[in-house]
């Protein structure tokens, strides 16, 4: 009887040990293939994504098709390539980009973003400079913050290469009370 006991003892722990393992192989295979959880670090997004916000990011999108103006993505940071920023995308590649007036230029035409306040004013930095006329690299993207007045990006260091795309911003998932999709406003 109580090697019976024994026996049933040791299947169930093997498999809890069998489910366990399984379990973690599947969450690192989304994890580092499919979904990564962000959380939003920093004002440089407001009014779109706020400090302390949780967000996925689609790892695989990429994959499939290129990144669009208007994607909000999550990066390795030029600079600081151990720190992740997320930022919208504005200029692709071969595009010529200029920050004149307050506003953005593509190819000589204004870009309307309706995802700014209205109050919002773009001004140049040291990469992008009021006035002057950049163009954007093979295989790289000119990205801006949604909260242009304090926003670390592009205009100040340059475009981001493809390759430190880690994805595309997919789903807010805190806080609930903001949770949903994440969706490229010249999209929709």
């Amino acid at each position: 009887m109580l090697g019976h006991i024994l026996k049933e003892f040791w299947a169930f722990i093997l498999d809890l040990f069998e489910t366990t393992v399984l379990a973690l192989v599947i969450f690192l295979l989304i994890y580092l293939f499919l979904w990564q959880p962000h959380r939003i670090k920093g004002h440089s997004m407001e009014p779109n994504f706020h400090d302390g916000e949780l967000i996925l990011t689609n790892k695989i999108s990429y994959q499939l098709h290129p990144p669009q103006r208007g994607d909000v993505i999550v990066f390795r940071a030029p600079m600081e390539e151990d720190k992740d920023y997320i930022k919208r995308i504005i200029g692709l590649p071969g595009e010529k980009v200029m920050v004149k007036d307050g506003s953005v230029y593509i190819n000589g035409k204004l870009l309307k973003e309706p995802y700014l306040a209205p109050e919002v004013r773009t001004k140049g930095s040291y990469y992008l400079p009021d006035g002057q006329e950049k163009i954007v690299p093979p295989n790289s993207y000119i990205v801006m913050g949604d909260n242009r007045p304090y926003s670390s990006d592009s205009r100040e260091w340059g475009p981001v290469p493809e390759k430190n795309i880690i994805g595309k911003t997919w789903l807010r998932y805190w806080p609930f009370s903001r949770f949903g999709l994440i969706k490229n406003p010249f999209l929709n």
